[in-house]
């Protein structure tokens, strides 16, 4: 245990030194993140947070293991291994930095990642076998090789893409390395418990110039090396589930990686409905659904800290518990998916984007769209107040618009002015209906009413830009003829002045 205080507070110390070092450095040569897009920071902030993170948890993995006696026998020869986890993150990291400065080809990254990915699995980090609690074990046979880069890439682009907040890559990953441990700890696995020992101390110090307001962001090639770390050590061993070398139980690294699984599997999800490329770049994860529904970035961030506590607990509850506890533990953390789902209204957003892209395709907004630049043509010749009103009846002929009224208060009743489509029913309660004000709304008193027929809850968006921009068109066109139904604006004084003041000159 002594050994693994030491790992964790050298790379704490290591990491806050290093990390300002590298902010500098990321600052001159113009590894900066700027804001705008899906990113949610309001100002420019360096990149490569990454490399300072992966020395600082190096030094000592690599250090006690070549001069701590106890750490040298525990290991037992796992040389191999170490080289493999401490060389491989190096690697993943190199490539993640690269991109932080220059940028590269999501296909070149990814070619990257496999290539690495399949170098751990011949050094001996396979996933031969997967033993489920309740289900038993599963051998993979030829797929290991496939099954296993999956899981190595996977983890990898997980932990990449919930890194979008102000310290939640970190923290999450923080959460992981911390469950890795215990049960590592409590098994007898040293080399997992040491490796997660230096990379909980390495985020704790990183953390200090991460957190919300961030001074550094670990970029790529901080999120690479996370997900490579965490995914590789999870297949080395320390958990009370494994039976033999080459069998695993995943069931407890996908719990404690929940978080970023999660976003990244409905991330996915979310893409296909959309008929996007699943690698595509969007705001709709999980951390950005928290912005949108109100919280701020702390809050955030530390509302996804507590459900990453809570499935870190979930799956030390699952290595270490009997067959009942197991599936207490499982039932549990279905409950908080479930309540983190419906809390981020996934299935609210998803059914809103489909029909927001099938709106997109409605016919109703479709012929709009087509009739209304005709409607706005004969507006601008239109001779007289009457003869541009009678242009709004081509909606009800021409459209499969139900009915156009002018509502126009006078002062003994209401003038209205109406237009129906043959046989329709204006009285009927499941219409939709929009209503304009007919000049400036500051002071308008006349106003357009449009009715029509339609399946969805409320108006489509194009409909009512559409609509807008006609209403707008004889807006203008009734004030060149001075008609009752736009009133003359009245000047305000600072106009009045300019006017006078451009006369006496």
């Amino acid at each position: 245990m002594k050994s693994y205080v030491v790992a964790c507070m050298v790379s704490l110390v290591l990491s806050v030194l290093l990390t300002p070092l590298v902010r500098r450095y990321a600052l001159r040569i113009g590894a900066v993140s700027t804001p705008g897009g899906r990113h949610v920071h309001g100002r420019t902030i360096p990149r490569l947070g990454g490399i300072g993170l992966a020395f600082a948890w190096a030094v000592p993995v690599v250090l006690l293991a070549l001069c701590d006696p106890w750490v040298m026998r525990a290991l037992d020869g796992r040389w191999l291994q170490i080289a493999t986890v401490v060389g491989g993150g190096g690697a993943i990291c190199a490539v993640g930095a690269l991109d932080d400065v220059r940028g590269l080809r999501s296909l070149y990254k990814l070619a990257a990642q496999v290539l690495v990915a399949v170098v751990a699995f011949a050094c001996g980090f396979q996933i031969q076998a997967i033993q489920l609690p309740l289900f038993g074990t599963l051998q993979m046979g030829v797929f290991a090789l496939p099954v296993t880069v999956i899981w190595i890439v996977g983890v990898t682009n997980a932990v990449n893409l919930i890194d979008g907040l102000d310290g939640l890559a970190a923290g999450v990953a923080f959460f992981a390395a911390f469950t890795s441990f215990v049960i590592a700890s409590i098994s007898g696995s040293v080399f997992v418990a040491l490796t997660m020992a230096a990379l909980m101390g390495a985020l704790v110090g990183f953390l200090f110039f991460n957190f919300n307001p961030a001074r550094i962001f670990m970029g790529d090639s901080g999120s690479y090396f996370l997900g490579f770390v965490l995914a590789t050590t999870a297949l080395a061993g320390g958990g009370l589930q494994q039976k033999a070398s080459t069998a695993v139980s995943l069931l407890v690294p996908v719990l404690a990686l929940g978080v970023p699984i999660f976003d990244t599997l409905f991330s996915m999800f979310r893409r296909v409905l959309e008929r996007r490329p699943i690698f595509s770049a969007d705001r709709g994860h999980v951390h950005h659904r928290l912005l949108d529904i109100g919280l701020t970035h702390r809050r955030a961030v530390v509302f996804l800290y507590g459900i990453s506590s809570l499935l870190a607990a979930g799956a030390i509850a699952v290595s270490l518990g009997r067959s009942w506890h197991v599936g207490l533990a499982l039932l549990s953390v279905s409950l908080v998916f479930v309540g983190f789902v419906r809390f981020l209204g996934y299935f609210e957003y998803l059914h809103f984007r489909k029909r927001q892209r099938a709106r997109l395709r409605d016919p109703f907004t479709e012929n709009l769209r087509r009739v209304i630049p005709r409607l706005i043509v004969s507006l601008s010749r239109a001779s007289s107040e009457n003869a541009a009103l009678a242009i709004l009846e081509r909606l009800t002929t021409e459209t499969s618009m139900l009915c156009v009224e002018v509502l126009a208060p006078t002062e003994t009743e209401t003038r209205t002015l109406c237009w129906r489509a043959a046989g329709a029913d204006c009285s009927r309660r499941d219409l939709a209906e929009i209503t304009f004000p007919i000049g400036p709304e500051a002071n308008a008193t006349a106003r357009l009413r449009f009715r029509w027929s339609c399946d969805m809850e409320d108006p489509a968006p194009q409909v009512d830009m559409l609509l807008q921009i006609l209403v707008d068109e004889l807006s203008g066109v009734l004030l060149a003829f001075e008609s009752s139904l736009v009133p003359v604006r009245q000047r305000t004084e600072s106009e009045l002045t300019a006017e006078r003041v451009a006369v006496a000159s």
